[in-house]
């Protein structure tokens, strides 16, 4: 990443403009064109920077059901168990972590009820359990990079 990368990374996850031109209005803030932000949006995506671009829903809030789970995966079966995780449009993140329990993901569901039964369908397609871990409270922690 350069000083505007980590520039637009730094303005954006504030907010991003609603209106009829928002990659414009975004741009003119950071003093670049708009293709200019769009072709390095789309570069960090490309590149793995960034994995995702777009709003932070809040699905509780909408009367839906969001939820971190876990699961302790034998090595051999991590990237056939990954592949059938990640089919789910419930799965927002997946992780691995060089842990006992070495996959982590994020379910948000449209209605509260829908946790246990993606998590059942999980268990049921792997055959490997899958831990809920329901947050208990929320904290929010800011990411910035020196320009």
């Amino acid at each position: 990443m350069d000083a505007l990368d980590r520039a637009i990374i730094n303005a954006l996850q504030d907010g991003f403009p609603i209106s009829e031109r928002p990659f414009a209005e975004a741009a003119a803030t950071l003093d670049i064109s708009e293709g200019v932000l769009i072709d390095r949006i789309e570069s960090l995506l490309d590149t793995g920077v960034l994995s995702r671009f777009g709003p932070m829903y809040h699905a509780e809030r909408l009367g839906g059901g969001l939820s971190l789970a876990v699961m302790k995966l034998a090595k051999g079966d991590f990237d056939q168990v990954a592949e059938i995780v990640n089919a789910f449009p419930e799965v927002a993140h997946n992780y691995a972590r060089d842990h006992e329990f070495n996959m982590w993901f994020v379910l948000a569901t449209e209605t509260t009820q829908r946790i246990s039964e993606v998590i059942d369908q999980i268990e049921q397609e792997t055959g490997y359990r899958v831990y809920n871990m329901p947050k208990l409270a929320e904290y929010f922690v800011g990411l910035r990079f020196e320009a």
